[in-house]
């Protein structure tokens, strides 16, 4: 849950033209209208919208809380930071970052039981992420001070890249798991990948554990971190990373240098390398001894048609009929799409769906399938609704049933009339409300007077009562509501266990429970209260569903290979009582729970009602334009291009609305020195942007040296659209600009078309438009396989001074699949117009607007017309190593044909302007185990007209 240090580089080497528009990128904001307000504590500044007082209050108090315990273990208490709570977003998150420093939550708790478990969903953000805040501040120290002290915070980032991601994160999710009652590491959900790789005697290499892979389910960073950290300190101690962190921040620039700490602070006897074998050797043992107590029940899975060899999921079933369940199927291969499984038929595609809102929550009643699905707002990224969705699965009908709504889940009801939707509004309140499934109209909302957090209700066969889980200060609990009277009775009592996925069947309901370290699906006679355990699986069973007629029980069943769809028959005289529940869920944490130094500071960290002060914060307005400045970085903020060099400071607001950059360059070629500012205003609906640039120009041209002044100054505004709404990604973005140069001390005998001189100067209008409509991407594609893309720019100097020119254009991509199912075709075209000014003193042209041939230097013609063909496709999915140097990953290719024709003034037809062929060959690979891959490679272009052959290095990615 924290951003990327390579953002902190990518901001330290930020390249910032000064001609055409500012470069400073669109960020998320929140409504104009918004206000915003503030609580202070010793320590933290909580920045909040008006209407979250109550549980802003609640969560400074909370951070102040945890500060001291969650700094313990890593001896380091930070400064003051501040937490921006943003709550008109839908997406649960959170994250800490450098630039500027600072900590967002997003406050709409995740209806994913596997995230906070029995904890609330603040309360884990203020564990998790103020341990980022620890783990940042020990940089403070060494050389990682003084280049916080030369460079800002971008410099104190940029430092820290040598530190692995697994640390960063694993770290917060081992503290998160000692410093409560749940946490990840007490959920078995967490590991279950590792878990099924290590039981299926997949050995990753570490570097193939680092960056992932094309054709396995590698584990993420967090599982990874969360084992190895908590390896090292079982055997070294609570405080062991504090002392590597003091060791590499001493002197971390050079490669390996955490592991090469790693070894010191462990006796000279181990690096990342041999901690990570070591940790997966000590699970390895752990799993296999737990699997041979297992007494497995047998089950039956559904056809499937799957990418050989590629990691595929089947999950989340719901029963359509008694032979045909609607499961969502997703991979490394695929993207996510609802699917039809049959016993005695193959699967079936019904329907890829848009930005789901967690896809378990798949409901399906009455002959359609509902879901919800987020929806960004078109203008503020920090705006996020979550509407329904509903599927006829007969016709195909979709209906958007609600908009600009925040329902976070949805259950059908048998008959397929009303719609039990979870509702997390944006002052913090949850809410159970019952719609009607034809219109969306709002039928009731259950009561809610203690704010309980509801999470996946499904109905009862009377179409009138549900089920549902509820989180309580004490735990979780399974209860029944009838939505007509609000009357409650509880199913399963409140504790400290992971219940999900509920599943009313007869007088039993069935449920998902970690109970016996393993997820399981459990059942709860509703009669007796009695708990019997319904399935035993090796790694875990999932999302239970039960057929019509009540004889089969659907569920997930993982595998390493990727969860399937399985069935067995119900047959509840088979099942076996439940033993007890620990009070404690198992960690692998659990041996330090006496060392822990911050455990034996507070305990146990409880939900929602353990926090209060006697005298309530005082809360005082946040004006966001008195805090539009606020500086992050200085020092180089372009690093050395060719003999080119910029140094300056950078600003960025805690709430996204104001960015500004003030720089002084030279340049080695020329040997002159510039000074520039720019600056970008996003807190309105249009983003306002301004730059200024002064400078120098030395140059010799037909034997004439001279030296000469500039000033160029550009401003305008741009709407950013997010026009998003379907498995379609849609964007649409609105400029206009006005650029303008002023020279003094042009002396030079001659001028080209594309410079300001001889005392001119140039005022030019500037209008773009940029579109695009792409289909979502597997990791596996390389490119998308259907979509539309349109550019379209019109500049003009209008104002009937200085130099002349004109110029229109327009250029378009479509996207097509290629033969093989990861392959992709592109067709490009474009046409661009420029219109001279007959008088060569006034005449000016204006940079390209269209892409040109590759290989072929651009020549200006008053009319271009330009078409393009690419053909991509991956070569190979390779998990090559080269010891510790080098992991490559996968091998891709694509081939193009470029043609250009263009007519200058006065010619009575197009001339040839360009042809060339050639073929990329590029390699995704990850240098010094860093796990954000890069791509390179070399390009080869051949020349038709000329029948020159060129062979280029190509740099796709930086990973920035």
């Amino acid at each position: 849950m924290h951003k990327y240090l390579l953002a902190a580089l990518a901001a330290t080497l930020r390249f910032l033209p000064a001609q055409a528009q500012p470069a400073l990128p669109v960020l998320p904001q929140n409504p104009a209208a918004l206000r915003w307000q503030q609580v202070r504590t010793p320590h933290f500044q909580v920045l909040f919208p008006e209407n979250f007082a109550a549980q802003a209050q609640r969560t400074a108090l909370r951070l102040e809380q945890v500060y001291g315990p969650v700094s313990a273990s890593l001896e380091k208490e930070p400064r003051p930071i501040t937490v921006v709570l943003q709550n008109q977003t839908t997406v649960g998150n959170g994250f800490v970052t450098l630039i500027p420093r600072h900590s967002e939550f997003f406050t709409t708790p995740p209806q994913d039981p596997f995230l906070a478990g029995t904890l609330g969903w603040l309360d884990l953000l203020a564990v998790h992420e103020d341990r980022h805040v620890v783990q940042y501040e020990k940089g403070q120290q060494g050389l990682g001070r003084l280049a916080y002290q030369l460079f800002g915070y971008a410099g104190l980032g940029t430092v820290a890249l040598g530190i692995p991601d697994w640390f960063w994160e694993g770290d917060a999710v081992g503290t998160e798991t000692l410093l409560t009652r749940s946490g990840r590491g007490r959920i078995p959900y967490f590991d279950l990948g590792l878990r099924a790789n290590l039981l299926a005697g997949r050995h990753f290499s570490y570097s193939k554990a680092v960056a992932g892979s094309f054709r396995d389910n590698v584990p993420n960073h967090y599982v990874l971190g969360y084992f190895m950290t908590t390896n090292f300190k079982r055997r070294r101690g609570p405080t062991a990373w504090s002392d590597v962190l003091n060791r590499y921040y001493r002197f971390p620039i050079y490669p390996f240098s955490f592991s090469d700490k790693l070894r010191l602070s462990a006796g000279g006897q181990l690096r990342t390398d041999d901690l990570y074998a070591r940790t997966m050797t000590e699970l390895d043992s752990l799993w296999r001894a737990r699997q041979q107590e297992l007494k497995l029940t047998p089950v039956t899975p559904f056809q499937t048609k799957t990418e050989p060899g590629v990691f595929t999921e089947y999950q989340y079933p719901q029963y359509v009929d008694d032979n045909t369940v609607l499961a969502v199927k997703s991979g490394l291969g695929d993207i996510s799409q609802l699917v039809l499984l049959r016993r005695d038929a193959p699967e079936k595609r019904v329907f890829v769906q848009g930005l789901f809102n967690n896809p378990e929550m798949l409901s399906v009643g009455g002959g359609k399938a509902c879901w919800p699905e987020f929806r960004p707002g078109v203008r503020w990224g920090q705006q996020v609704y979550s509407d329904l969705r509903v599927l006829d699965l007969q016709s195909g009908q979709l209906t958007r049933l609600t908009s600009r709504q925040r329902y976070t889940n949805a259950a059908l009801s048998p008959d397929g009339r009303l719609i039990l939707a979870v509702r997390a509004t944006t002052d913090y309140q949850n809410q159970l409300v019952v719609l009607d499934a034809a219109t969306g109209q709002e039928k009731r909302v259950l009561p809610n007077p203690t704010n309980d957090f509801y999470q996946q209700p499904r109905w009862r066969p009377d179409n009138r009562s549900i089920v549902v889980v509820t989180l309580q200060p004490a735990g979780k609990m399974l209860e029944s509501i009838d939505t007509e009277t609000g009357q409650h009775q509880t199913l399963v009592p409140a504790a400290n266990v992971n219940l999900s996925h509920p599943q009313p069947w007869g007088d039993y309901v069935l449920f998902n429970s970690p109970q016996s370290g393993i997820d399981n699906v459990y059942a709860v006679d509703t009669r007796s209260g009695q708990v019997r355990q319904v399935t035993a699986r090796p790694l875990g069973a999932y999302h239970a569903a039960v057929s019509p007629d009540g004889r089969h029980l659907a569920f997930h069943d993982f595998r390493a290979e990727g969860a399937q769809v399985v069935e067995m028959p119900l047959q509840p005289e088979l099942w076996p009582v439940a033993a007890p529940a620990p009070a404690r869920p198992a960690a692998y944490t659990d041996p330090l729970l006496s060392q822990e130094p911050g455990t034996r500071t507070i305990g146990t960290v409880l939900p929602d009602s353990s926090v209060s002060a006697a005298t309530p914060l005082a809360v005082t307005p946040y004006h966001r334009l008195s805090h539009a400045f606020n500086t992050f970085s200085w020092g180089i903020i372009q690093a050395p291009t060719g003999q080119a060099f910029s140094v300056g400071v950078r600003s960025q607001d805690l709430l996204n609305t104001t960015q500004a950059v003030v720089a002084a360059g030279y340049d080695g070629v020329e040997r002159t020195a510039n000074v520039s500012a720019n600056v970008s205003y996003q807190g309105l609906y249009p983003v306002l942007d301004a730059g200024f640039q002064r400078g120098g120009r030395h140059l010799t041209r037909d034997g004439a040296t001279d030296s000469w002044t500039y000033n160029r100054f550009t401003a305008g505004a741009r709407l950013p659209f997010n026009l998003t709404r379907s498995k379609y990604q849609q964007a649409l973005t609105l400029g206009a600009y006005y650029s303008g140069e002023l020279v003094q001390g042009y002396n030079l005998p001659t001028r080209r078309i594309t410079e300001v001189g001889f005392g001119r100067s140039l005022h030019a209008l500037n209008g773009t438009l940029a579109y695009s409509h792409v289909l979502k991407q597997s990791k596996r594609d390389v490119a998308p396989r259907w979509g539309q893309a349109l550019t379209a720019s019109w500049r003009d100097t209008p104002f009937s001074t200085g130099l002349q020119a004109r110029q229109w254009a327009a250029f378009g991509s479509l996207y097509l699949p290629g033969a093989g199912k990861h392959h992709s075709l592109r067709l490009r075209a474009g046409y661009q117009q420029q219109d001279r000014d007959p008088n060569p003193q006034k005449r000016y042209d204006f940079s390209p607007a269209v892409f040109y041939p590759r290989g072929e230097g651009y020549v200006s013609f008053n009319k271009l017309l330009v078409s393009s063909v690419e053909y991509r496709l991956p070569l190979a999915d390779t998990d090559w190593e080269l010891g510790r140097v080098l992991y490559v990953q996968r091998v891709k290719a694509m081939g193009f044909f470029d043609a250009a024709v263009g007519r200058s003034t006065g010619a009575s037809a197009y001339q040839t302007a360009g042809r060339t062929a050639g073929l990329d060959v590029t390699f995704v690979f990850n240098p010094l185990r860093l796990r954000t891959p890069l791509e390179a490679g070399f390009r080869t272009i051949y020349n038709v007209r000329t029948g020159v052959w060129q062979v280029q290095p190509l740099v796709l990615d930086i990973g920035f």
